[in-house]
């Protein structure tokens, strides 16, 4: 009966379905709070490697620079906005934790580490905005940006370590499907879908790796908020390419994700 209704079926068959158009996906990505958020982030940190880098000749009138700065300043405020209500997800997350205590008790602290960090970090951000925005007095900003990043790092922490035990288990994982595939192929028995199965684990382990990349670029930067700036590692050059390396890995997981 299969057979019949495919042979009268005078569509063609098509193996490789064409790719979502491109503007489509660029609306969906652009609909997303996290999609243009990483857009902006972009272009604040390519500001900031401008104004930190020589590629500004300071011997001329700082119309551009001040341009600039103004533009950077404006899209970090801006940021911080798009921020409102996001510590949710955390708190979510923390919900949704409970479970790890049948796997693992470290795995557990991690989690609640990774995941209370974050949440109390933006948290926190939203009463920094509303400090610069001016509702609240300015005087409480040092304070309430030192507690932001820190609770931001401590954040970071945890999810690193996370996805470290993750990708370890994934390793693990990738060996054994090796080892299926390699006893398939010395039978001579299909193994079509521990193949697929391993194609995708591979990907899932590179966004995985990018992802502890992006976390340790943004802890970097959170680390030089808690020195306030000094130190070599603290430097403005550094620490705003590493803002952009984090912007163009979580624009290019959230491009793919939507």
């Amino acid at each position: 009966m299969d057979s019949k209704s495919a042979t009268a079926d005078p569509r063609p068959h098509n193996p490789n379905p064409p790719s979502k158009d491109f503007l489509t996906h660029l609306e969906i990505y652009l609909a997303k709070r996290d999609g243009v958020d990483k857009l902006l982030k972009i272009s604040r940190y390519a500001a900031k490697i401008i104004l930190a880098s020589s590629i500004l000749d300071h011997h001329e009138p700082p119309l551009i620079a001040n341009r600039l700065k103004s533009f950077e300043s404006s899209v970090g405020l801006s940021r911080k906005a798009f921020r409102l209500g996001k510590f949710i997800q955390d708190v979510n997350a923390l919900r949704s934790t409970p479970h790890l205590a049948s796997h693992s008790y470290s795995n557990l602290v991690l989690a609640l580490i990774a995941y209370g960090g974050e949440g109390l970090y933006f948290f926190v951000e939203q009463f920094v905005w509303l400090g610069k925005a001016g509702l609240i007095d300015k005087r409480h900003l040092p304070a309430l940006q030192k507690l932001s990043a820190w609770s931001e790092f401590v954040g970071y922490f945890g999810s690193v370590s996370l996805k470290i035990i993750e990708l370890k288990k994934i390793d693990e994982e990738e060996r054994c499907l090796m080892s299926t595939i390699d006893l398939a192929v010395v039978r001579g028995i299909g193994c079509v879908e521990e193949q697929d199965k391993l194609t995708r684990l591979r990907e899932k382990k590179m966004m995985k790796r990018l992802s502890v990349i992006q976390d340790l670029a943004d802890g970097l930067m959170a680390l030089a908020d808690i020195r306030d700036g000094r130190g070599r590692i603290s430097s403005p050059l550094l620490v705003s390419w590493a803002g952009l390396l984090s912007a163009v890995i979580s624009t290019h997981k959230n491009w793919i994700t939507c």
